[in-house]
């Protein structure tokens, strides 16, 4: 559920189930573009959809994640990755701010992109769509197709 903080922006407010924010905290932002009729309710459908991401997708997102983080390239050139036994442990090194819903309307399939960041000092995001992980990295706001 969302609360919503300035609904005529489209800003609000809701609890995630599994990611967290930078003050390890599940409290995440959502951006709609308040210029919809239905923006509401696409919002709620994204976060509903986001906190039910199933275990195979999540592990997917935090497999690219980690790619990400072991390619390097962010700003803190000292950020050095240990090795990790699991692809989840990534999530101790990343976090997540923002879900940006790209809905064209209720009726359309539930997508959108999530932004965050990496301690390797690289803005990192991903775009899920129709329950389909289809990027993982810095260049997530590029597939969004509804942006607002």
């Amino acid at each position: 559920m969302i609360h919503w903080l300035r609904q005529e922006d489209g800003e609000g407010q809701f609890h995630s189930k599994f990611f967290r924010n930078d003050e390890n905290e599940d409290e995440l932002i959502v951006y709609a573009n308040s210029d919809s009729p239905d923006f509401m309710e696409c919002a709620e459908q994204c976060v509903e959809a986001f906190n039910h991401l199933s275990e195979p997708v999540i592990c997917e997102i935090c497999e690219k994640l980690l790619a990400c983080a072991q390619k390097g390239g962010g700003i803190n050139e000292e950020f050095e990755l240990p090795a990790l036994e699991n692809p989840l442990d990534i999530l101790n090194y990343c976090w997540f701010m923002v879900l940006y819903v790209d809905m064209g309307s209720k009726e359309g399939k539930i997508a959108y992109a999530v932004e965050g960041e990496g301690d390797w000092g690289e803005n990192i995001g991903f775009v899920v769509n129709d329950g389909k992980v289809i990027y993982v990295g810095a260049d997530y706001l590029d597939y969004m197709q509804n942006a607002q």
